[in-house]
């Protein structure tokens, strides 16, 4: 008898378990700044961090689809600037060199893809340059 009952909850935890899975999707993600304010020039190093809400673990083994960074829309929208990805140390955290040439809120613009989500999870996270 005791074993029906072993087997029943092994079997309820896996429906939970998998449960759990089939309803995750983009929104059960966060992108975060490292540090949200930076100085300004080149070859700035810009760092987010990816965060599965649930369970606040960083998300290492992300793949970044698509990055942007511009000023804000309410200081000069049109002025983009190239990034390009550097190694970071710290697990889930994605990191990128720019060139932040003006004081101000700059937008990083960020799309990518978890393993094992269909959706692809994006942010929009803003840094502030700094003299």
């Amino acid at each position: 008898m005791n074993r029906k009952l072993l087997f029943a909850g092994i079997v309820f935890a896996d429906a939970v378990n998998l449960t759990g899975h089939v309803f995750a999707g983009a929104n059960d993600y966060v992108f975060e700044p490292v540090k949200a304010e930076v100085k300004k020039g080149d070859d700035v190093v810009v760092s987010v961090r990816l965060k599965h809400k649930a369970t606040g673990k960083p998300v290492t083994d992300a793949v970044i689809a698509q990055t942007r960074i511009d000023m804000s829309p309410d200081a000069m929208a049109e002025m983009a600037s190239p990034l390009t990805p550097v190694p970071s140390n710290e697990p889930g955290v994605y990191s990128f060199k720019t060139d932040l040439s003006m004081q101000g809120r700059w937008l990083l613009s960020i799309a990518a893809k978890v393993q094992g989500e269909p959706e692809t999870v994006v942010g929009k996270i803003m840094f502030r340059a700094t003299r």
